[in-house]
């Protein structure tokens, strides 16, 4: 795109960078929590769905000043992984990991959701045949609640996109480390003649965000329609 500066394509880079990073990282304990909360019945399921969910409603700074006393240098966690060399705070693995923690909730509400609706005759079926459990999913289940699982991959992304409050609480806004749309938005406005790259930041996270919402509600629809001609 004509007019940006270098510094604003790093600042669009970064963000595609933790907001795919987010996502491919939550992606599989947010399908086993999903098939979890579809198919058991345990003691303090209301609880685990609770908590799962929590992000969806606590303040987004709440989030990032958990994640900062757990994760930060002399938090419980991060002064295990520090003597590693592994470190989130301040860093842009963290703005991913909080993106992460932000958008999982709506990865498993999607994936969720698919699981309940789908007919679980198919899958009593393939073991009837003989096919194990890990084949089921594998072969039976996880081809048809794909849609679902997409829908809640493209969600997510957008989510992490946008993610401000737990970002900037987590990892700061570190200009080239962890500086994301939405923080060189909010720093742009903060200075004198920043209105301009605001402006253009802005639109091209418009243009993101309703690329993945639109992706999704394609995807939703021709999930139904799938549903509804089977």
């Amino acid at each position: 795109m004509d007019g940006l500066s270098a510094d604003e394509w790093g600042i669009i880079g970064l963000s595609l960078k933790v907001a795919l990073l987010s996502v491919a990282a939550s992606l599989p304990p947010a399908v086993a929590f999903a098939y979890l909360l579809a198919r058991s019945r345990f003691p303090g399921k209301v609880l685990v769905d609770a908590v799962v969910h929590l992000p969806l409603v606590l303040p987004p700074v709440v989030v990032g000043f958990g994640l900062l006393l757990l994760l930060g240098r002399s938090g419980p966690i991060g002064s295990l992984l520090a003597p590693l060399g592994i470190t989130f705070a301040f860093k842009w693995t963290g703005a991913a990991l909080a993106a992460a923690v932000m958008g999982f909730p709506l990865l498993v509400r999607a994936t969720r959701l698919s699981l309940e609706s789908m007919d679980t005759r198919l899958e009593s079926a393939a073991r009837t045949l003989g096919a194990g459990p890990w084949r089921v999913f594998f072969t039976v289940t996880l081809p048809i609640i794909l849609p679902g699982i997409a829908t809640g991959v493209l969600l997510s992304f957008a989510r992490s996109l946008g993610e401000f409050g737990a970002t900037i609480t987590f990892v700061s806004n570190i200009p080239g480390e962890t500086q994301t749309l939405p923080l060189a938005i909010y720093g742009a406005t903060q200075v004198p003649g920043g209105e301009a790259m605001a402006l253009r930041l802005s639109a091209i996270s418009v243009v993101l965000s309703l690329g993945a919402l639109a992706a999704s509600e394609w995807l939703s629809r021709r999930a139904r329609g799938t549903r509804i001609a089977a």
